[in-house]
């Protein structure tokens, strides 16, 4: 039996809930690992903009699925993509060459864990980033709060400056209250 390297790429809604889209995900997988493929690595791309409108869609779920199977399998996963109304589109692409099934598996997990450590990283970023506009919104909301406040006393502090010198009409003089 032929063994090949595929990469699937899928576009899902954008509607789509996190349980929902890790269902479809998982049913995807199944059907590869109950008819003899391996799963390699799932890489979720999360949102993106599509080049053009889809089913009235400007955005789309990005997931990209790498596995090894048999020829015949990808003609039963097309089939039932086809049929599945929450996906928008998908690719699948046979890679070149022969496949060595247990170097291939370890090259998988180096992969897996390298996409583990790059979502952690931006995870990370993230947080610092949401962290950062968070502090930075509190400090303009200080500032906006100090020329407020020195905007009242400057106010203030004219309006005594009025009430305490009064002009002498006969006289032109300014005298004091």
């Amino acid at each position: 039996m032929t063994i090949n390297e595929y990469e699937l790429v899928l576009i899902l809604r954008p509607d789509l809930d996190e349980a929902t889209t890790t269902d479809i995900l998982e049913k995807i997988e199944s059907n590869i690992t109950d008819n003899e493929g391996t799963l390699l690595v799932r890489d979720d791309w999360g949102q993106r903009k599509m080049a053009y409108e889809i089913q009235n869609h400007q955005k789309g779920r990005y997931v990209l699925e790498k596995f090894l199977s048999s020829p015949d399998l990808i003609v039963e996963i097309e089939r039932r993509l086809r049929i599945e109304e929450r996906v928008i589109r998908f690719l699948t692409v046979r890679k070149p060459g022969a496949v060595d099934v247990e170097t291939r598996l370890a090259e998988a997990t180096e992969e897996r864990t390298k996409l583990a450590e790059e979502a952690a990283k931006r995870e990370a970023e993230a947080a610092a980033q949401a962290q950062y506009e968070v502090e930075a919104k509190a400090a303009r909301e200080a500032a906006a709060k100090f020329e407020a406040t020195q905007a009242a006393a400057a106010a203030a502090a004219s309006d005594d400056d009025d009430a305490t010198n009064t002009t002498d009409d006969a006289s032109g003089e300014t005298a004091s209250a």
